[in-house]
Formats: structure tokens, sequence, C-alpha cells
């Protein structure tokens, strides 16, 4: 039982943080797309 315990503290943290990074990852990955999106359209105009 024990060792059930040490695998889940082992294995369960850094999954919870994985999965945490993952998520506030995918919010600014959003943001920089449409930037991205918008600098080319800028670009484009400015031609």
């Amino acid at each position: 039982m024990e060792d059930l315990y040490t695998s889940i503290a082992n294995l369960g943290f850094p999954i919870a943080v994985s999965i945490y990074l993952l998520v506030r990852i995918e919010g600014k990955l959003s943001n920089l797309t449409t930037s991205i999106n918008e600098l080319s359209k800028a670009i484009i105009s400015l031609k």
C-alpha cells in the first residue's frame, strides 16, 4: 500500500503540473496566433 502512495506522489504531481502548464500555454498561444494574423494583415496593407 505504501508503494501505491509513493507511485501516486511520484507520478501524480508531475502530471498535474504538466496539465496546468498546457492549459495556461494554450491561451497564450491563441493570443499569439491572433497577433501574428493581425500583424500579417498590417504588413499586407502597407504594401
